[in-house]
């Protein structure tokens, strides 16, 4: 929808026109996957596709939140708004305002909140963290709270955390808040450090393909990724103390690695110490223009994250599998959680028709379920747009 759309649909909605209207990105993950709550570096991109917020002051002392992909409307007073309620959407802007309550900024004004996403919900592409993200701008600048963009991610983090009871990494609300056109994110997500590193895609383009197999982080599968992890923390430090897999070298692991007494947790931590190994490459060989080497490993990683970390799952594999038989794939693995949800590939302008027919194709044919397939574009971070 445009924005003049979505103006003329909130004035529906709420009998007024809108005040403001924000946008937030959801974000590919290229690289580095279930290394961000492991402390270890992650390589997304915001993407063109987000959420947008229309926003507009009332005198109800009331938040209204309204969503055009949702039916559930909700009216909640301020003292309800630190309260997390029962399997709603509303959870995501919710816990975001409880964030600002926590750290002193007092609501003396309702607002009348309109939602509109294109990010494909269960897609894995965080619709999620663009609508924390969206939410936290948009408060920020009416309220002029002052936060900073990490405080912001931080802010959308915490939400996700105590309102959707999912423990995520930094790396989805980070990158809705900082990204760039044209741009990567390079997090080290223990200390918030980021390089925007330049994405030159000459005569290639990113094509995210959907499994449409959702992907449930709230499963606890995710929750228990994060435990076997921490498990695997606690045995290596009756060896070594650290606090995060992701500061051991693949030399320091293979020396410790005995200490890993519980064979899962093994599997779990060698997939990590890998994968920030592999994202450092893989930022190295795209500042040097090496393509291919970038996608050789983005293959790799999807290997480890089938294997070792058993996130992937037959639709994950399948997609996976079909592009890595296409001539002009230089690579492509899972994005995201897993467990479902898309793909990322890099694929050759002249060879995106022959993927899309043909993996879509063999998808169907193996797995039952028609996918879908964006080409995407790398796009800038949360921003004001009217």
């Amino acid at each position: 929808m445009t924005t003049q759309e979505l103006k003329k649909a909130f004035e529906a909605a709420y009998g007024k026109p809108a005040e403001a209207v924000y946008f937030a990105p959801g974000r590919v993950n290229l690289i580095g996957e279930h290394t961000d709550y492991n402390g270890g570096p992650v390589f997304p991109c915001a993407l063109s596709f987000g959420t947008r917020l229309l926003i507009a002051k009332n005198d109800k002392k009331v938040m209204n939140f309204k969503s055009l992909n949702l039916p559930e409307v909700k009216s909640l007073k301020f003292d309800q708004l630190t309260t997390r309620l029962e399997k709603s959407w509303v959870n995501y802007p919710l816990g975001v305002m409880a964030q600002f309550i926590k750290r002193g900024k007092t609501f003396t004004d309702g607002y009348d909140i309109l939602i509109w996403g294109d990010v494909p919900n269960g897609a894995g592409l965080s619709s999620s963290a663009a609508l924390e993200v969206v939410t936290a701008f948009a408060l920020n600048d009416q309220m002029k709270a002052g936060f900073s963009r990490a405080d912001l991610a931080l802010i959308g983090q915490k939400a996700e955390h105590e309102f959707a009871l999912v423990n995520c990494g930094i790396m989805d609300q980070f990158v809705s808040a900082h990204g760039a056109k044209d741009h990567a994110v390079y997090l080290d997500t223990t200390t918030l450090e980021y390089e925007l590193v330049p994405v030159k895609l000459e005569g290639v383009k990113i094509v995210i393909s959907n499994t449409h197999s959702p992907h449930k982080l709230d499963s606890g599968a995710y929750n228990q990724r994060v435990a076997e992890c921490k498990k695997a923390v606690e045995q290596l430090n009756k060896v070594r103390p650290i606090k995060f897999l992701a500061e051991l070298t693949e030399a320091d692991f293979k020396k410790i690695e005995s200490a890993i007494t519980d064979p899962v947790a093994h599997k779990r931590a060698r997939h990590v110490v890998g994968e920030v190994q592999r994202t450092s490459d893989a930022v190295k060989a795209l500042k040097a223009g090496n393509l291919k080497l970038f996608g050789k490993l983005m293959n790799a990683s999807h290997v480890s994250l089938r294997d070792d970390y058993e996130v992937t799952g037959p639709e994950l594999d399948c997609m996976a599998e079909e592009a890595w038989k296409i001539d002009g794939v230089i690579g492509s693995r899972m994005t995201g959680g897993g467990f479902g949800g898309c793909t990322v590939s890099l694929v050759k302008d002249e060879a995106i028709d022959t993927f899309i027919k043909k993996v879509g194709a063999n998808y169907e044919k193996r797995i039952g379920i028609k996918p879908d397939f964006y080409i995407a574009e790398i796009g800038d971070g949360a921003t004001r747009l009217a």
